[in-house]
């Protein structure tokens, strides 16, 4: 499953690293990750990402290296944990991007990845793990490379950060396995999970903000999906200091009877951006629906279409995933 991405890592020596436009955890800990792996093999490695990477993120070491300046003159391009066009529009939308990925290689590092729906050509190394990091890690452990402390402990910030500390019903056996060679390696948890709490903490003004979301909650689809609206002015107002869709979007689905949570975000140009997570294994059947991806437990969808029409076709789309899920 490895050789072709190890032979395309061979033959070049500039790489980028491209995370879409929704940074996560597991996305920024596994370009960060490959960055040092990489660069640990004397590659050149530039890290992109189009937006800003959130503040509540900002508690994994090296994250101001990531540019939103693309390096056209780089030789492979490596995008880690997405696997769908919608999800990178920004990144397709950057001049001259779209003529580098559909005139260079490109690998593709996606885990529980539907069909990807990337409109060029690439490599794809998907496996049905918990996160991106842990394709990461066992890449470089079939291709002997070097995993040194600080890969290893972005490696653990993303395998933690999409398991939810190894709680999410993905996790296997494996994925304990995997936390255990990265602690051996030097990734301390207990560490991590310190920084990751101070900056975690809310001003009270985004404390005050949480509580206005909350009491915006709707229940549908037989109270098994809760779905908050964020207008553009509140996109302004707050995401500099604290994502919306992260400040309430993984609480909702501790609402007994929930599976599914939703976050939509409106903006003025009449985009409309969704970003799920569940309890049940069906959110990228959700956001396909709408030509979104992702994977089972979280992913996310953009259309441009009023909120009011979406909410009854999220509806369906929820019970009909559901309908087929049991």
């Amino acid at each position: 499953m490895f050789d072709t991405v190890i032979d395309l890592i061979k033959t070049t020596q500039k790489i980028v690293v491209i995370q879409a436009e929704n940074p996560d955890g597991d996305s920024l800990g596994s370009a960060m990750a490959l960055e040092e792996i990489l660069g640990d093999l004397g590659k050149d490695v530039t890290l992109y990402c189009p937006v800003d990477i959130p503040r509540y993120l900002r508690y994994i070491r090296g994250w101001d290296r990531v540019t939103s300046d693309f390096d056209t003159s780089a030789d492979l391009a490596i995008i880690v944990d997405t696997s769908a066009d919608v999800l990178i529009s920004k990144v397709l939308e950057t001049p001259g991007v779209r003529n580098f990925l559909e005139t260079h290689p490109v690998v593709v590092i996606d885990h529980h990845a539907s069909d990807s729906t990337l409109s060029f050509d690439h490599t794809m190394l998907s496996a049905d793990v918990i996160a991106t990091s842990h394709i990461i890690h066992d890449l470089a452990v079939d291709a002997s490379w070097t995993i040194n402390k600080q890969a290893a402990e972005h490696l653990m910030i993303a395998l933690m950060s999409d398991s939810l500390g190894l709680t999410t019903p993905n996790v296997t056996p494996d994925s304990f396995a995997v936390a255990g060679k990265l602690a051996q390696l030097g990734a301390s948890n207990a560490e991590i999970e310190e920084r990751r709490r101070e900056f975690m903490k809310k001003s009270p003004e985004i404390l005050e903000y949480k509580g206005k979301l909350i009491e915006r909650i709707e229940y549908l689809a037989g109270g098994k999906l809760a779905l908050v609206h964020v207008p553009f002015e509140e996109i302004e107002q707050y995401s500099d200091s604290y994502n919306p869709g992260a400040l309430i979007g993984d609480e909702l689905r501790l609402v007994e009877g929930v599976e599914i949570s939703c976050v939509i975000k409106t903006y003025p140009d009449g985009k409309l951006t969704a970003r799920l997570r569940s309890n049940s294994p069906v959110s990228d059947a959700i956001a396909g629906y709408f030509g979104g991806g992702g994977h089972k437990y979280a992913a996310g969808f953009r259309v441009y279409e009023t909120y009011d029409n979406v909410v009854p076709e999220l509806i369906n789309a929820t019970e009909k995933a559901l309908a087929t899920e049991s």
